[in-house]
């Protein structure tokens, strides 16, 4: 959290990108989001000055630049204690919108799917590939939550604990696979 003498600096990008190309404002709107980006209004997002962020954001003002748009720039610095508590709960609140989309993402879709296949007697070794592909699809997308949580928000840990679970499951149905498949059994 932010500390009362704070002295953190934020990263504010303004744009504008032509309106007859909706497909290019939503790619930049992605590509902000993706990076993290706090939206105060439309077309104007703040982001923690750190590591790599400087970086990204030139290569999506240079995005904005070719597509026939504008930005600005601004480094923030001199921030009440109120407002910059403000971006910080802002943030907070976007990562712990995303950790908890990531567990029901492993409850509903990920735990049902197993669930389903087990209902269906569907122990087959493609079956268990396209489910380590949802598992491994799961854990890119906690890494990159996790990298874009610079504030800890909450729900970092169950989010973790439910891609966990997610992964001793699929190991559960995999040796299933593996015993009704008749590789499990012992040879003389």
């Amino acid at each position: 959290m932010d500390a009362p003498g704070d002295d953190r600096r934020w990263l504010l990008l303004t744009y504008r990108v032509p309106s007859k190309s909706s497909r290019a404002r939503v790619a930049v709107w992605r590509d902000l989001r993706r990076l993290g980006a706090l939206y105060l209004q439309q077309a104007v997002c703040v982001l923690p000055d750190v590591d790599d962020v400087r970086e990204s954001l030139s290569a999506i003002r240079a995005k904005i630049a070719e597509l026939d748009g504008t930005s600005f720039f601004a480094v923030l610095t001199d921030l009440e204690p109120s407002e910059r508590q403000q971006l910080v709960d802002g943030f907070i609140a976007g990562s712990e919108k995303d950790y908890a989309e990531i567990v029901e993402e492993c409850e509903t879709k990920f735990f049902k799917e197993i669930e389903f296949e087990r209902f269906r007697q569907n122990y087959t070794f493609e079956e268990t590939e396209e489910i380590g592909q949802d598992l491994e699809k799961l854990r890119r997308w906690l890494a990159k939550v996790i990298a874009r949580d610079w504030m800890s928000a909450p729900g970092r840990a169950l989010a973790e604990a439910k891609v966990a679970e997610c992964a001793v499951l699929l190991e559960d149905f995999e040796n299933d696979v593996y015993q009704r498949s008749g590789q499990g059994e012992e040879t003389e």
